[in-house]
């Protein structure tokens, strides 16, 4: 069973959801409480991706305040993918997924010099008093090459799951495409682990 080891960001501004919707994705639960993030948190989902592969995420949820920003680049460093997140009753912060957008670009690069796959979430599309169209989120997630973006509700658990899946799914593909080989260097083989560990070895 190989295994593939993706780093995947969760940027966008203070309160619009992102840990949240780590919370979510990766426990299924939903509280209306929440604690602010202090520069990161970290998380790991482990899916069966196919009947002989497995995909562990590492999900790193960045703390959306300002006072923070000056570490994303470290942060950044080896990401695999991002979602960028908004809140759809909020449009300062879907202003400021421009400014996400662009630092992550100056930040992280494929080995083609192309920018790591990013999809955009319109998070809180529960709630009435949405102040920013559908067209103005797709034409801007046009413009600024997101792979996609799609709304979200993290109360509702409203594409959630599909969200992160597209995600996935676009990172190994640009694998695939960069490199046929890669999914193999880039993998780690479960069964071999396995091996390792019941002769006392270990592994870094």
């Amino acid at each position: 069973m190989a295994e593939h080891q993706l780093k995947i960001l969760i940027i966008g501004d203070a309160e619009v959801g992102k840990s949240s919707f780590v919370r979510r994705y990766v426990s299924g639960q939903f509280s209306q409480t929440y604690k602010i993030t202090m520069g990161v948190d970290f998380s790991v989902k482990v899916l069966q991706w196919s009947d002989t592969e497995k995909v562990r995420l590492q999900l790193w949820d960045i703390a959306g305040q300002e006072r923070f920003i000056s570490m994303n680049r470290i942060y950044y460093k080896g990401a695999s993918g991002c979602v960028v997140m908004f809140d759809v009753t909020s449009l300062s912060s879907f202003c400021s997924c421009y400014h996400w957008k662009r630092d992550l670009d100056s930040k992280t690069m494929r080995s083609d010099g192309g920018g790591i796959p990013c999809i955009l979430l319109a998070n809180k599309c529960d709630l009435p008093q949405r102040v920013v169209s559908a067209e103005s989120i797709e034409r801007f997630s046009l413009d600024n090459g997101f792979l996609a973006w799609m709304e979200t509700s993290v109360k509702d658990n409203r594409n959630v799951g599909e969200a992160m899946r597209r995600l996935v799914q676009k990172i190994l593909l640009v694998w695939s495409d960069l490199d046929p080989r890669r999914t193999k260097r880039d993998s780690v083989d479960v069964q071999q682990l396995s091996e390792v560990g019941s002769r006392g070895g270990s592994c870094c």
